[in-house]
C-alpha cells in the first residue's frame, strides 16, 4: 500500500491508516484481530469517504476492497463505492467484486460487472479484458451453456456464449475450406518470419518496415491498442497516398477477417462504406495481420472528448445526425443477421466527404454525403446470426 505520489504524512493523512491496516493484516491470525482490522478498515473508510483527494487513490480503494470481505452484503459496498465514484476508472474493482460474485455462483451478475468497468474504459483495459474472457471460459466449463456437443442446436436453457473461444474455433474449423476461398485470404502453416519481429514493434515503431504477402508496409505509427492487438497506420512500397491499417493480433485470430466478408456479402453498396473494409488477411502459426482501410479523422469519441475539453457541448443537430446513423447502421446489421458485439464511440471512426456539402443530396445519401458519416471498425466480437440456431 505504498503512497502513488503522495509521501509526507503530514500531505497524506491517508497513510497512518494504512500502516496501521498494514500492521493489523501482518498479524491476522485470530477473531481479536478480525474485529481490530475491522474496526481499522471502518474507521478509514467513515474518515475519508467524502474526501476527494483520494477518490482516484488506488490505495483506498484496497481498503474498501478489505471492507467489503468483511461485509454481509457485497452489492451495497460496491453501490456505495459507486455512488461515491471511488476508483471507478481502476479494473481492479470490476476484477475484484466480479470474483466475488463468481465464488457466489452470481455468474449472471458478474458478467455484467465486468462489462460495466469495460465500458468504462477501466485501465489498465487489456487486463479487464482479458479476465473477462476467462471469466466466460470458466463459466462456459461450470454452467455448460456452450458445450460442443450441443453447439448444432442449444443447451438446456437455449442459452449459446457466441464469444466463447472453443465455439470460436470449432465454426473456424468447420469454416476452414470456405475461408480460404474468400479473396485476400493468406495462410500459413509456419511463423512469421520477416526481418523485423513484430513483437518488436510494441517498443519503437516509427518508419520500420515489414514486408508481408510481397508487399513492404512502412510503419508510421501506433493508431490503438487493445488486450491482444494492436493496429499500426502503414504505407504500402513507400507510396504516401496507400495508407492502411495493420491489426497485428497474437494469438492469430481470423474471425474479424470471415465477419468483414460477411459484410461484403450482405450489406448493400449503398452503406457499406459505413461498416469499414478489410483488404486481406495473412495468417501464421503465431500471429495474424488484417489490412484494413485507415480512417485519418479519429473516433466519435475523439470528437466528443475535443468538445469536452474545450467547455462546449457538441450541436444538437450534429448529435441527432450521428444518433439517427448509429440507429440505421444497428438496423441493417441485424436485418441482415449480423450483431457487432463491441458498439461504442471509439469503434466508431469519422468519416469525412471530399467534396463541399450542401443541402442537395443530404436526404438520399448521395453526392459528397455519401462520404460524410460514420464507419463501425472492430468486428472481432461480431457475431454471424446464421451460424445459430434460430431460437438460440
Amino acid at each position: 500500500m505504498a503512497a502513488n505520489t503522495i509521501v509526507s504524512t503530514g500531505d497524506d493523512p491517508l497513510l497512518p491508516h494504512l500502516w496501521s491496516i498494514k500492521a493489523a493484516l501482518d498479524k491476522f491470525d485470530s477473531s481479536k484481530n478480525e474485529e481490530h482490522l475491522y474496526h481499522l478498515v471502518s474507521h478509514c473508510i467513515q474518515t475519508f469517504k467524502h474526501h476527494s483527494d483520494y477518490r482516484k487513490d488506488i490505495r483506498f480503494l484496497k481498503i474498501w476492497l478489505i471492507y467489503m470481505d468483511f461485509s454481509p452484503d457485497h452489492r451495497a459496498v460496491f453501490t456505495e463505492i459507486e455512488q461515491l465514484q471511488i476508483c471507478l476508472d481502476k479494473a481492479l474493482l470490476y476484477e475484484s467484486y466480479a470474483l466475488v460474485l463468481e465464488a457466489k455462483g452470481m455468474m449472471g451478475e458478474a458478467h455484467l460487472v465486468y462489462q460495466s468497468g469495460i465500458l468504462r474504459n477501466a485501465e489498465p483495459i487489456g487486463r479487464l479484458k482479458k479476465a473477462h474472457e476467462c471469466f466466460l471460459e470458466r463459466m462456459h466449463t461450470i454452467v455448460g451453456a456452450c458445450s460442443l456437443p450441443k453447439m448444432d442446436g442449444e443447451n438446456e436453457n437455449g442459452y449459446v456464449n457466441p464469444w466463447s473461444i472453443s465455439i470460436i474455433k470449432n465454426l473456424l474449423q468447420k469454416m476452414n475450406a470456405q475461408l480460404a476461398k474468400y479473396q485476400g485470404y493468406h495462410a500459413s502453416s509456419k511463423s512469421y518470419s520477416g526481418k523485423v519481429t513484430l513483437s518488436s514493434l510494441h517498443k519503437s515503431v516509427r518508419n520500420k518496415v515489414i514486408e508481408i504477402g510481397g508487399n513492404k508496409y512502412q510503419i508510421k505509427g501506433c493508431a490503438g491498442k487493445g488486450g491482444f492487438a494492436q493496429v499500426y497506420k502503414a504505407c504500402i512500397n513507400g507510396n504516401a497516398d496507400q495508407v492502411v491499417a495493420l491489426k497485428v493480433q497474437k494469438p492469430p485470430f481470423p474471425w474479424e477477417f470471415y465477419m468483414y466478408r460477411q459484410l461484403d456479402k450482405r450489406i448493400l453498396d449503398n452503406e457499406r462504406k459505413c461498416f469499414g473494409y478489410a483488404h486481406r488477411l495473412h495468417l501464421y502459426s503465431d500471429y495474424s495481420i488484417l489490412v484494413s482501410d485507415f480512417l485519418a479523422h479519429g473516433t466519435l469519441l475523439d470528437a466528443i472528448n475535443t468538445n469536452v475539453c474545450t467547455g462546449v457541448s457538441m450541436d444538437e443537430v450534429l448529435c441527432i445526425h450521428y444518433t439517427i446513423e448509429m440507429l440505421s447502421m444497428l438496423e441493417n446489421l441485424h436485418g441482415n443477421g449480423i450483431i457487432h458485439g463491441d458498439f461504442k464511440p471509439d469503434n466508431l471512426l469519422m468519416r469525412y466527404a471530399s467534396g463541399d456539402l450542401s443541402e442537395d443530396g443530404f436526404e438520399t445519401r448521395s453526392g459528397p454525403w455519401h462520404e460524410q458519416g460514420l464507419c463501425l471498425v472492430d468486428w472481432g466480437r461480431g457475431i454471424d446470426l446464421q451460424l445459430f440456431p434460430k431460437d438460440v
